[in-house]
């Protein structure tokens, strides 16, 4: 078996309404990530300086030597910036999600009361900001733990909302994995909700944003001015707000949305969006419990995950009489793109389409006549008799039927297999006129032609069995 864990569907062409609370067309998460005091500095035991995330260009760590520089910028946020989001947002009466990291909160303690006072969500941002590429993953699984410990002693309420930002490929397994949480939030992939499975867990995610991020002031090509960032945010809620039943996360950080002249984008980009009806300005933990209640998980059948047994009984059928392209494609690299009837299709199609001539004429052949003996005899598969029954195949006057075996006689004799066309597609005048039509052509014409018809058969099958 080959499988490919990333899911490039996601919702697909038609997402869910979610349905927002009063009718709302878009909701608008703003995140602000509190980390100043969680940062690599040799007063937290780390090796060398922050040199990530600062207005300091081309920053590097200094190994073992505290940076006077950096340090007093994340001590802006704190000090300064903090407070003047805080005085923004507040004033606007518009809600937040902070991502807190743990040690920042402990080291900060008027702030997380500010923060409380104001009923914002506090989500853990994990145990320290510090990049988890190379954490081994029981390590990373003590500091999540710990993270959760140490917030839990500093706010009183362990958190119920998770985002690393700096992760390992581990993160959103082992903090789905911890059972504990609302909502995580460590993807970019949507901008809807979506669940996830992680054994017996469901766990809900919330794809956060790294462009409608203030990150982007202190990194390039980035943002220059605050006007720039008004500029990106309010395109972005304009394209969010037409389309409607959309999410839209803003990422800000103290140190950097909390200098004026940047504070002065995300200010009117506030007042913007507040003039239109139906924004709803909602912490992240709102829209989970929205989504839960909305829009629960329900868990299906899902091909990819089939072993190949069970695969080949459920969709050897699909393809008429030959389980042989089923076995094959189960082989295939499958992934979440192929647990949809679209996605299968495709995998089935491929095998049929790259097998002999002589293996898709047996494929062929394997389909019964219209309205023939095996219909009379009532020895018709339960896909072919329902679908020759939709388009009133199996009531047909004498005539009618005496026409259909004239014509299925002369198609097999020039052609070498039955005459195919997925009857669901057409009435009953609509395929004896198709079949007047093709029983003219040559047979290469035919051959072609009739093995899209048992592509577009499959399809239909797969549609009835699969979303």
């Amino acid at each position: 078996m080959q499988r490919y864990p990333r899911n490039t569907l996601g919702h697909g062409p038609t997402p869910p309404d979610p349905h927002w609370p009063g009718g709302a067309r878009i909701a608008v998460s703003v995140v602000l990530n509190y980390e100043e005091g969680g940062e690599n500095c040799v007063l937290h035991g780390d090796a060398a300086s922050e040199a990530f995330l600062s207005d300091i260009a081309g920053a590097q760590p200094w190994p073992g030597k505290r940076h006077w520089n950096m340090e007093s910028i994340y001590d802006y946020g704190a000090r300064a910036g903090f407070w003047r989001v805080h005085r923004i947002l507040t004033e606007r009466a518009v809600p937040a999600t902070v991502y807190g990291v743990a040690t920042a909160l402990a080291r900060s303690p008027e702030q997380v009361a500010a923060m409380q006072g104001a009923d914002w969500e506090i989500a853990s941002h994990g145990l320290k900001w510090v990049e988890h590429r190379d954490m081994p993953e029981a390590e990373e699984r003590a500091q999540i733990a710990e993270a959760i410990r140490l917030h839990t002693e500093v706010t009183g309420a362990r958190p119920r909302g998770w985002y690393t930002g700096r992760c390992s490929e581990n993160t959103l397994r082992l903090t789905a994995e911890e059972g504990g949480f609302d909502w995580i939030s460590d993807t970019y992939d949507d901008d809807l909700p979506y669940w996830v499975e992680a054994g017996d867990r469901d766990q809900l995610v919330i794809p956060y944003t790294l462009e409608a991020n203030d990150m982007r002031f202190a990194t390039a090509p980035g943002y220059i001015t605050g006007a720039q960032f008004f500029q990106y945010l309010k395109d972005t809620f304009d394209v969010l707000y037409a389309e409607g039943g959309r999410m839209f996360s803003i990422g800000l950080h103290c140190r950097l949305i909390g200098r004026p002249g940047k504070a002065a984008g995300l200010i009117r980009f506030l007042d913007y969006a507040a003039g239109h009806p139906g924004v709803w300005f909602a912490r992240r933990g709102d829209i989970a419990a929205h989504w839960a209640a909305t829009h629960p998980h329900r868990r299906r059948e899902r091909p990819s995950q089939m072993p190949k047994e069970a695969f080949v009984a459920r969709f050897g059928g699909v393809f008429e009489h030959s389980p042989w392209i089923a076995e094959r494609a189960h082989a295939l690299e499958l992934g979440p793109a192929h647990d949809g009837a679209v996605g299968l299709h495709n995998a089935l199609a491929r095998i049929f389409r790259t097998a002999s001539r002589a293996e898709r004429l047996g494929v062929l052949t394997a389909h019964p006549d219209l309205a023939g003996k095996l219909a009379a005899a009532r020895r018709l598969t339960a896909d072919s008799t329902q679908e020759q029954a939709s388009a009133g195949l199996d009531a047909l006057t004498d005539a009618e039927r005496d026409t259909f075996q004239r014509l299925n006689t002369a198609y097999v004799a020039k052609h070498g297999f039955p005459f195919i066309i997925a009857v669901r597609d057409h009435d009953k005048a609509g395929i004896m006129a198709a079949f007047e039509t093709r029983l003219a052509n040559d047979t290469e014409t035919e051959f072609k032609t009739a093995c899209a018809q048992v592509e577009r058969i499959a399809a239909l099958r797969l549609k009835d069995m699969l979303p």
